[in-house]
């Protein structure tokens, strides 16, 4: 009786180490990293397209010659610009907005444009201003018929495009923005920026 127990003592050791050793192996590994490190993992559309594309794009933007014309006509001031909608026609699913606000921060930090806050944004600036009329000093408060208007609007589209065979598939991505004249409706610029990646996945399974 004794070497039976003592033998299903042994074997319910054994199963309570096997579970804690497969637990373990399971558990997920975590590194940190630079938040500008580029890593491409899935072959899809991340935050390093994101931003690499709204960086050219407002480089190329404002290198074209609408900005010095606008200046030369306004006494050299400097534009009021206003980012729009960007809609995804891709085959995935995009967070446009983490895309728009690389273009917004692309624009701000170049230091050449005035920057209008979106139409969302001034609906929640403009409540605030109603709710100060009524509870702000009036050395404090901010009266309405103040805002910036928009000299131009900048929006676009993203798209894609895939072919693949085999286990290997080839992903092209375009992004189309124009600026368009808040005044006249002219598109003052058109800007253009492409990505193409080679994803190739491996035909063993584990």
């Amino acid at each position: 009786m004794d070497s039976r127990r003592h033998t299903i003592l042994i074997i319910v050791a054994i199963i309570i180490c096997v579970a804690v050793m497969a637990g373990c192996s399971s558990a997920p590994k975590v590194k940190r990293i630079d938040v500008d490190k580029t890593v491409d993992v899935s072959g899809r559309w991340n935050d390093t397209d994101s931003r690499l594309v709204a960086q050219a794009a407002i480089d190329d933007c404002l290198n074209s010659s609408w900005l010095s014309n606008f200046k030369s006509g306004h006494y050299g001031k400097k534009p009021d610009v206003i980012v729009g909608t960007v809609v995804n026609r891709s085959h995935e699913h995009i967070n446009v907005q983490t895309f728009t606000k690389d273009l917004e921060r692309a624009l701000l930090k170049s230091g050449r444009v005035n920057f209008v806050a979106s139409g969302t944004e001034r609906q929640e600036i403009r409540k605030e201003r109603e709710d100060m009329a009524v509870h702000a000093s009036d050395k404090s408060v901010k009266s309405p018929g103040q805002e910036a208007g928009a000299d131009f609007m900048l929006k676009g589209t993203l798209n894609s495009i895939v072919d693949e065979i085999k286990g290997k598939r080839v992903v092209y991505y375009q992004v189309n923005l124009e600026l368009i004249d808040m005044t006249s409706n002219r598109k003052a610029w058109i800007g253009e920026k492409k990505i193409k990646k080679i994803v190739t996945r491996s035909r063993h399974k584990l």
